[in-house]
C-alpha cells in the first residue's frame, strides 16, 4: 500500500515539475530585429572625402533631415546610415561635386526614456547593446516597490506605437520608453 501511494504521488508531481520548465523562447510584441534606422535626435558623423569643410557631425532635426551646407536639408528619417550616405552623395552630385564619396556613421544615438518605479525617471543617453536591466541601472536602480522581474517597453514601429511586457534582458533601442511597474499591480 505504501509503495502504491508513493507511485501515485510521484506520478502527480512529475507533470507539475515539468510545468516549471519553459523551453520556448520568449515572444514580444515589439520588434527586435532589423538594421538601425535614423530618426530625430540622432547625431551622425558625415565624412565627405576630399572636402573637409563638409565633413562634420550633424544632428537630425525635427523633420528628420540632416542640414548640410550647400545642399540644405537631406531627408534621413527611417533610413540606415548607408542609405543616408547615398542620399547625401546624390544631393552633392547635383551641381556641387563630381562623384562625391560620402560615409555616414552614428556619432550619438537618440536617448531612451524610463519612468515608473526607478530612482530617477527621465531621459538618458543610449549605449549600443543596452538591455532593460542596464537602462534601470542607468536610472539609479529600482524603487522599493518595483516589480523586479519585468517591465513594459513602448516602441514606435512604422506609424504606430507598440507595447510589450518584457524580461529584464530584453534589448532596447534609442527612442524606447521603459516603464517599470509597481510589484503590487
Amino acid at each position: 500500500m505504501q509503495v502504491l501511494r508513493f507511485i501515485v504521488i510521484l506520478a502527480l508531481l512529475i507533470p507539475v515539475a515539468a510545468c516549471a520548465v519553459n523551453t520556448r523562447g520568449a515572444t514580444y510584441l515589439v520588434e527586435t530585429k532589423g538594421p538601425y534606422t535614423l530618426d530625430t535626435g540622432d547625431a551622425v558623423r558625415v565624412t565627405v572625402y576630399g572636402d573637409e569643410t563638409l565633413s562634420d557631425t550633424y544632428r537630425l532635426d525635427d523633420t528628420g533631415s540632416i542640414a548640410l551646407p550647400l545642399v540644405g536639408p537631406v531627408p534621413a528619417r527611417g533610413v540606415t546610415t548607408q542609405q543616408a550616405a547615398s542620399r547625401i552623395a546624390v544631393a552633392l552630385a547635383d551641381g556641387f561635386m563630381r562623384s562625391p564619396n560620402v560615409a555616414v556613421e552614428i556619432a550619438e544615438y537618440r536617448p531612451f526614456f524610463i519612468q515608473g518605479e526607478v530612482a530617477n525617471s527621465g531621459q538618458f543617453p543610449y549605449v549600443y547593446g543596452m538591455t532593460v536591466r542596464a537602462a534601470i541601472s542607468t536610472a539609479g536602480g529600482y524603487s522599493e516597490t518595483a516589480d523586479r522581474s519585468r517591465a513594459l517597453v513602448y516602441r514606435r514601429q512604422g506609424g504606430e506605437m507598440v507595447k510589450g511586457s518584457v524580461a529584464l534582458d530584453f534589448p532596447i533601442y534609442p527612442g524606447d520608453t521603459i516603464v517599470v511597474l509597481d510589484r503590487w499591480l
